[in-house]
């Protein structure tokens, strides 16, 4: 396994030393926990980003849908009269 050094802040080091002792720990494995969660955080705001992508160009080429109907659909979800979801109609030609 590599060998990496770092400099931790003064009361960063002393907060760690703790959840060391308080978890029976080592700092080794507490750092690797914390950046190991910190890029599974990181790409999975990537992700998202990019699945965001599609939607904003939806948005800016005039696909959408009203809010009303929206939310006539999703207030009828889990009842006898459950609606089907409102249908995007491609922007007017000017």
């Amino acid at each position: 396994m590599p060998i990496t050094s770092i400099r931790l802040k003064d009361e960063l080091k002393q907060s760690l030393d703790d959840l060391a002792r308080q978890t029976d720990r080592s700092k080794n494995w507490l750092i690797n926990e914390a950046v190991a969660s910190y890029i599974a955080q990181h790409k999975l705001e990537q992700q998202r980003w990019l699945e965001t992508l599609p939607a904003l160009e939806s948005v800016r080429a005039g696909r959408t849908v009203s809010g009303e109907p929206v939310k006539q659909w999703l207030q009828s979800w889990g009842t006898d009269q459950e609606t089907a979801a409102p249908v995007i109609k491609p922007p007017k030609a000017d």
